[in-house]
């Protein structure tokens, strides 16, 4: 008989006020393929997209797991592995193609796993690999940040899970201007003390001109907005997909617009350790109080019912910083 470890997950798409919308379930344990870590999660935390495949996506009955943030230990490794050890204490997010981090025991590729910051518990750690993940990529990546960039950087969400991380990255490791959208008097407290040099509403009418970069969550409707208030030549990195996009307005400033999936490195360029790389960089920003946790609310256990209620502040749209659950030792 397989060795069977706890998991959390769901079967059919229905309401987080449904209890049966996630559910505590018993699976096999997974045999590591020649690269991947058998990781004993100690520490998850609930990102927007968590939320979202759970909405859409129908696992006709068969237990589907969530989750992909993860803090925890080593406890076995593949053929093909060198750059951990049982033993070795990681962070990762993932990949969107591969059962989620929501259970005991999680398999992770190890070129997408780095070492955990030393000087964060489990919980600390486990708020950051994604969000980190994506914003790196964003500013650095895609708008080609630099400590010499100088200009304007607008982040839209900047309480939440990604901007609360751009806004850090950007103030510390670049030389922009740092101006976040918040809207409530505790949200823009908290877009302040991550670093940013001002708070502005998120509504169109409060955003400045003039702007150089933007990196936005929420672009459903605003195209003409980012139009107007962007300079000539400046650039857009998105990190949603409202459907039916027209970017033309962009076209007459030559405004770019990028597109931001941190899971793209995972599906399309499984060998490259530009990810392990990153979380190895920012588990030293994070040693060195450059980088800070974004954790906000800690659940004790991992079981269904903490699950909901984590999706069920996620699903707000309001939330700062990071829900996380910890398994209870």
């Amino acid at each position: 008989m397989s060795e069977l470890m706890r998991a959390v997950g769901y079967r059919k798409n229905l309401p987080v006020s449904d209890p049966s919308s996630l559910l505590d379930l018993e699976l096999p344990v997974p045999e590591p393929g020649p690269h991947d870590l058998v990781v004993r999660v100690r520490a998850v935390s609930v990102n927007p997209v968590d939320v979202k495949v759970r909405a859409g996506s129908d696992p006709h009955g068969e237990p589907k797991i969530l989750g992909y943030d993860a803090a925890g230990v080593v406890e076995r490794v593949g053929t093909a592995v060198t750059l951990f050890r049982p033993g070795d204490e990681v962070w990762y997010a993932g990949s969107i193609a591969r059962p989620g981090t929501n259970s005991e025991l999680h398999l992770v590729d190890e070129r997408i796993a780095g070492p955990k910051p030393v000087s964060l518990d489990f919980a600390g750690a486990a708020a950051l690999p994604l969000t980190t993940l994506t914003a790196w990529e964003a500013l650095f990546e895609h708008l080609r940040l630099g400590p010499d960039s100088t200009g304007t950087l607008l982040v839209l969400g900047a309480a939440g899970g990604v901007g609360s991380i751009a806004v850090q990255l950007a103030r510390q490791l670049t030389n922009v201007e740092v101006i976040g959208t918040a809207s409530r008097p505790e949200s823009r407290q908290y877009v302040l003390d991550r670093g940013a040099h001002r708070v502005v509403d998120h509504r169109a009418e409060g955003l400045p001109d003039g702007v150089d970069y933007i990196l936005t969550p929420h672009s459903a409707g605003m195209v003409p907005t980012f139009a107007r208030i962007l300079r000539p030549f400046g650039a857009v990195v998105a990190i949603d997909e409202p459907a039916g996009l027209d970017i033309l307005p962009l076209k007459s400033k030559s405004i770019s617009w990028h597109w931001e999936l941190m899971f793209t490195r995972a599906l399309y360029d499984p060998t490259s350790t530009a990810q392990h790389e990153i979380l190895r960089q920012a588990a030293e920003l994070v040693d060195k109080g450059v980088l800070h946790t974004t954790l906000t609310e800690r659940l004790h256990g991992m079981n269904a019912a903490n699950l909901r209620r984590a999706h069920a502040t996620v699903e707000t749209g309001s939330a700062i910083g990071k829900v996380v659950l910890d398994y209870a030792m």
